[in-house]
């Protein structure tokens, strides 16, 4: 095969001959050989929108030191440096380098760890590689390479279509236009829009009926996708979690510029050295700001997505863990996650109710020629043909022949092929009763009777309604014959076609309720998740397996009514029924908005080519490892088996997850703000800074350690019974509240060193470091629990920690190394006054949280 030169083909390739576009291509019938697209690859590059990150542990390296408070700290630090003290300014910097790799370390592991999960569920391409059809990564797909495309099937690059049979797409991520394109191989203008041209298939768009090849022309950034900047740089919608970080953290800053501003305003009021006061001030808030939330965040989504894999559930973006632990309302489709998902053949019978054979057999052909998406139904009426004595002739396809097809899709929820055997062209259409009955005017009976529709639509409407109610899934089988003596026999068909029919028979199909599900259902239900159901299917099958599954509310809400309730009405009824059926993939969408509106954290679980837009609206997008490309590919978090019983794991870890997160809040705010403002206080009232600098952040670095192994800990039982959210108005409530504890036993501290032990400065520094050090270490062993501190045992890592930082902290004003930080020996009579005011502490902080939690939360 001809190589392929770097530059490519010429900017408007919609308007060039098709034969020559493959000829530069070099591009033939059996597709691009595997040598040959590795060539490609080296040369062009992978197929991704942006290139691969290069440094990535660089760039991560330098995120830690570019937040604008370390940023002043460490330019305060040189100064420091330069003016007066090298061994204070170095000290500093060195403290923050330590806080940064410490952050770094967290984050770079947690980041490859994730990486490795994601691999599991990449995207692929169906395309022809050596004269065979296969699966590869999109990343591998080449200019030349031939698609092989279905309905589902996401577009990986811009395409020249080739051959297709009533391919539609959906290209609202390019051109914002919601209703499907036709797409034709016909030549275009060189200056037709991108929205008009009909014989291009662009990256981003993805297949909604249909089947068709094409080859690739463009991949990556010279796609037409790519070419859209603006669109490219949006980020997906805030999570519920994404916007409880945010507002926390413009809570801190808040806090932060409001201390820095007054302390040192103040400290220079009393005259005291400039730059003494910007670097205490600035230190200060170091000290209230969770340097490493940002690393305890990163670290606990990856520890839980870890977990999660483990129960065999893939998260792709790491945010959506914790609002999988927030779900309050979980929406799934019935097929394949209630249900088996494996459909089978029970019944058949013709218009009068007896049995026509007709009927399996031309549903076999439909289904044996068919060559649109794998779905359960087709795969059962085959097997059901296979194992009947009546169609034992009739599943010899080699008999018939196809001519043409019209694809199934999801308006007229059918599928007609137009084939022949040994007489005149017969188009087969079978589908969802109604719709089959809606294009039919006539039917025949077994014994060839050809009747009006009229005649028999009484009888098959109530055989229809009672095989629905009896959780059947019922399809009607119809045919349209020409005569070949007219002269009019068609060799292709369109959807005009589909009119004038005659209707043979029903078939009705099982799909059980999955093993387990009800128990499933109840055991959400006392995760405080509730579960609906969103279906195409009709009302009588979805309220009878809503009633099977145990569902609150097996009320139905039909499609059509839905359609009739206002956007203010629809969340109030959306709260109130769990079944919701007969729902056009439009209706998904406002479904899942309204319930969000309604103040839920919403879950959609979806496979199909039409939930792309719900599994976006959603909090947490979930799909299942089989689904078609674009659900798989819009989804959060992927199910390696579609069972519900495994989100129960997930949201699980999520709310361990969540309740670790917050914890370290709860912890560092508190702690913290106590600390910050008893140092305020402190530098005010006394004539001396209580801490300098360097001690300050020592302190801040110290505390944090025990902070950081939280991912690890255990959680209380009443986490993860019930969903939580972030409530801003709660941390603030906690941080004051703890954080006055704090403040006042500093000041006891403060009247004890000073009124009763007569400490001078270095000695005070010294005293106070080590009782603040310890008593944070300290309280964080009482603020992780709701509970009484000795009736929820801590996780290993986090003692471990704490007994690490005493055993650093007690001796460190004796050691070289606190002389370097200004600490001097303690005399021995002030260790046993500051060991009584750490105990009394404690005690006084788990009192607290027992009146804290009974008057928050009534517990």
């Amino acid at each position: 095969m001809k190589p392929l030169d770097r530059p490519g083909p010429p900017e408007a390739f919609w308007s060039q001959p098709l034969a020559e576009l493959l000829e530069q291509l070099a591009s033939g019938e059996e597709g691009l050989t595997t040598a040959e697209a590795e060539r490609r690859l080296r040369s062009h590059g992978p197929n991704s929108l942006a290139p691969p990150p290069r440094s990535g542990g660089a760039r991560l390296m330098l995120r830690q030191f570019t937040s604008p408070i370390i940023l002043i700290l460490a330019a305060a630090a040189l100064l420091s440096f330069l003016l007066d003290s090298p061994t204070d300014g170095l000290i500093i910097l060195a403290i923050v380098l330590i806080s940064g790799l410490l952050g770094f370390w967290q984050e770079y592991g947690a980041a490859g760890a994730v990486a490795q999960m994601l691999q599991t569920v990449q995207p692929t391409a169906r395309v022809r590689r050596d004269g065979t059809e296969r699966a590869i990564p999109v990343a591998e797909v080449v200019p030349g390479d031939r698609l092989v495309l279905s309905a589902g099937a996401g577009i990986p690059a811009d395409c020249r279509l080739l051959e297709e049979c009533d391919l539609s797409l959906n290209e609202a991520a390019l051109t914002g236009e919601s209703f499907p394109v036709s797409k034709h191989p016909t030549v275009v203008e060189a200056e037709t829009p991108p929205a008009r041209r009909s014989n291009v298939l662009f990256l981003g768009t993805h297949v909604v009926s249909g089947s068709g090849t094409a080859v690739v022309v463009r991949t990556g950034a010279a796609t037409q996708f790519a070419a859209i900047a603006e669109r490219l740089r949006q980020r997906s919608p805030e999570t519920d979690f994404e916007r409880g970080v945010r507002r926390f953290g413009a809570l801190l800053m808040e806090l932060t510029l409001l201390l820095v501003i007054t302390i040192f305003a103040v400290n220079v009021i009393l005259q005291r050295p400039v730059v003494d006061s910007f670097l205490f001030a600035l230190a200060l808030g170091v000290g209230l700001t969770p340097q490493l939330l940002p690393a305890i965040i990163s670290v606990n989504l990856a520890q839980g997505a870890r977990r999660m894999a483990a129960r065999r559930v893939i998260v792709k973006r790491l945010s959506s863990i914790e609002n999988f632990g927030s779900l309050s309302v979980l929406c799934s489709d019935k097929t394949g996650t209630l249900t088996e998902g494996r459909a089978k053949v029970q019944r058949s019978c013709g218009v009068d109710g007896g049995a026509n054979p007709s009927v399996l057999l031309y549903a076999a052909v439909n289904a044996g020629f068919e060559t649109g998406f794998t779905n359960p139904i087709d795969v059962a009426i085959r097997d059901a043909a296979r194992s009947s004595e009546d169609a034992s002739a009739a599943i010899d396809l080699s008999a018939w022949t196809k001519l043409d097809e019209i694809p199934f899709d999801f308006h007229r929820k059918r599928l007609s092929v137009l084939a022949r055997a040994d007489g005149a062209p017969v188009l087969i259409t079978k589908g969802a009763f109604l719709k089959v009955l809606e294009v039919c005017d006539r039917a025949e009976t077994a014994a060839g009777a050809v009747v009006p529709l009229t005649a028999v639509e009484g009888e098959l409407r109530e055989r229809y309604a009672a095989w629905s109610a009896e959780g059947y899934r019922v399809l009607a089988v119809a045919v349209r014959r020409w005569d070949p003596e007219g002269g009019l026999v068609p060799r292709a068909v369109s959807r005009t076609d589909e009119t004038g029919m005659t209707v043979l028979g029903l078939l009705a199909l099982t799909d059980p309720l999955r093993s387990g599900v009800p128990a499933t259902v109840a055991e959400l239900e006392c995760l405080g998740v509730r579960l609906k159901m969103i279906t195409g299917d009709n009302a009588l099958v979805a309220a009878r397996v809503g009633r099977e599954a145990g569902l609150r509310n097996p009320e139905v809400l039909t499609g059509a009514q839905l359609q009739q309730l206002s956007d203010t009405a629809l969340p109030v009824r959306a709260e109130q029924v769990d079944v919701f059926a007969e729902i056009e993939p439009s209706q998904k969408e406002r479904l899942i908005l309204a319930l969000r509106r309604a103040g839920h954290v919403v879950g959609y679980l979806g496979d199909g080519i039409n939930d792309a837009p719900a599994l976006h609206a959603a909090d947490v997008g979930l799909s299942v490892q089989g689904a078609v490309d674009v659900a798989r590919e819009a989804a959060d978090i992927v199910l390696l088996d579609p069972d519900l019983a495994v989100l129960l794991a997930g949201i699980r870890e999520g709310r361990r997850t969540f309740a670790n997160t917050l914890k370290y809040v709860f912890m560092a705010t508190s702690a913290n703000f106590g600390n910050m403002v008893s140092m305020a206080v402190a530098s005010l009232a006394l004539p001396f800074l209580p801490l300098l600098p360097k001690q300050i952040l020592l302190t801040n670095l110290l505390t944090d350690l025990p902070e950081m192994t939280i991912a690890s800990d255990r959680v209380d039982p009443e986490w993860i019974s019930s969903p939580h959210r972030w409530s801003i108005p709660f941390i603030k409530r906690f941080m004051v509240t703890f954080g006055l504890v704090s403040s006042l036993f500093d000041v006891v501290t403060f009247l004890v060193l000073l009124r009763i032990l007569h400490a001078d400065a270095a000695q005070f520094r010294s005293g106070w470091f080590v009782e603040s050090v310890l008593s944070a270490a300290s309280i964080v062993l009482v603020i992780r629990t709701r509970g009484p501190l000795l009736h929820s045992r801590p996780s290993r890592a986090l003692v471990g920690a704490t007994i690490a930082v005493v055993v650093l902290t007690l001796p460190l004003p004796w050691k070289p190394l606190g002389r370097l930080f200004g600490f001097v020996p303690l005399p021995l009579d002030f260790l046993l006054p500051l060991l009584l005011i750490l105990a009394a502490y404690v005690a006084s902080a788990e009192l607290a949280k027992g009146w804290f939690y009974r008057r928050w939360t009534g517990s």
